[in-house]
């Protein structure tokens, strides 16, 4: 199994202690990445449990399914975690769930795979390789309004509207096809005295918004959170790890709507909308990393954990 693949699981203890995996019992990551976290919820199942990983990226399942072949209970899956009831059998129910919506760490590090600012590489971005449009076609091809909008929208980024002109400039004359490419149409957009004070690298945001849109992330999330939570028996939990405030939003208020369904207004005597709670949140807030944890692995500074659990049909 490649070394890359040996990542540091993110918020491992508290998603352990969220889940509480038993032998004998089912789960799903599906976000497998270097399946760090899986490895850890087989022990806990020992012989007896099952795990079903899923990723779409070719090169996890192949490192994953290395690395925990010594487990009997683990099977891989390929595919995307948004089509969950396709890819698991369709009267599973899981005693808990894992999504980890981060990058993983092996596709930052392999530049390649063009998902890091910091190296010279094709701009592909792709998470599953079977897809046809990489990073370079949507820049190329994509009205340059839109690229503003997935900028401000995925991105945060408040230099949108100047980051897209500079790349409608750029390829024009020639396509974008290099990361580099990318990073100089930010430094052109942005000012030196802005970039200086930027406390990390200012092309950080513009990657992830174009990551985000390449792969389609956050338009089918929300479907995706519902689904995975009708997986789970009643008392079973779905754990979401989340590293940007804009997926970290979108989650928070999924759950909210899990647990407070109503929709009848606000001075209503009685609920005639009929909409019951399906989920309770749980920890009243967002988990974060230790201090510990950021020190030993500096990807975990952004790491916010938020977990539901399934309420029985009759509450």
């Amino acid at each position: 199994m490649p070394e890359t693949y040996r990542h540091q699981p993110v918020l491992l203890n508290e998603v352990l202690a969220c889940l509480d995996p038993r032998p004998g019992q089912t789960f799903a990551d599906g976000t497998l990445g270097g399946g760090g976290h899986a490895e850890a919820v087989l022990r806990r199942l020992g012989d007896t449990g099952v795990l079903y990983g899923i990723d779409r990226d070719e090169a996890a399942i192949r490192a994953a399914t290395a690395r925990l072949s010594g487990y009997p209970g683990f099977h891989a899956l390929r595919g995307n975690f948004h089509d969950v009831g396709a890819l698991l059998p369709q009267s599973l129910l899981l005693d808990g769930a894992l999504l980890d919506l981060g990058v993983s760490s092996y596709q930052l590090d392999t530049p390649a795979r063009g998902f890091s600012y910091h190296e010279d590489a094709p701009l592909d971005m792709r998470m599953d390789q079977r897809q046809a449009m990489t990073a370079a076609d949507w820049l190329n091809t994509t009205p340059e309004e839109d690229i503003r909008q997935a900028l401000y929208d995925y991105g945060d980024e408040r230099w949108a509207a100047r980051i897209a002109q500079k790349i409608g400039e750029r390829r024009a004359a020639q396509p974008l096809s290099t990361t580099m490419d990318l990073v100089a149409c930010v430094d052109a957009a942005i000012p030196k005295a802005v970039r200086r004070k930027d406390d990390g690298h200012p092309a950080r945001r513009t990657f992830q918004a174009v990551r985000i849109a390449v792969n389609d992330e956050l338009r089918p999330l929300e479907q995706a959170l519902n689904d995975w939570v009708a997986r789970l028996k009643p008392g079973g939990r779905l754990c979401v790890l989340t590293f940007h405030s804009i997926e970290d939003r979108l989650v928070k208020n999924v759950f909210r709507r899990m647990q407070h369904p109503c929709v009848c207004p606000p001075k209503a005597p009685v609920c005639t909308c009929g909409r019951r709670p399906v989920a309770r949140m749980l920890y009243g807030g967002a988990v974060k990393p230790t201090a510990e944890e950021v020190n030993a692995n500096s990807r975990a500074h952004s790491a916010l954990l938020r977990a539901v659990e399934r309420l029985s049909n009759d509450q």
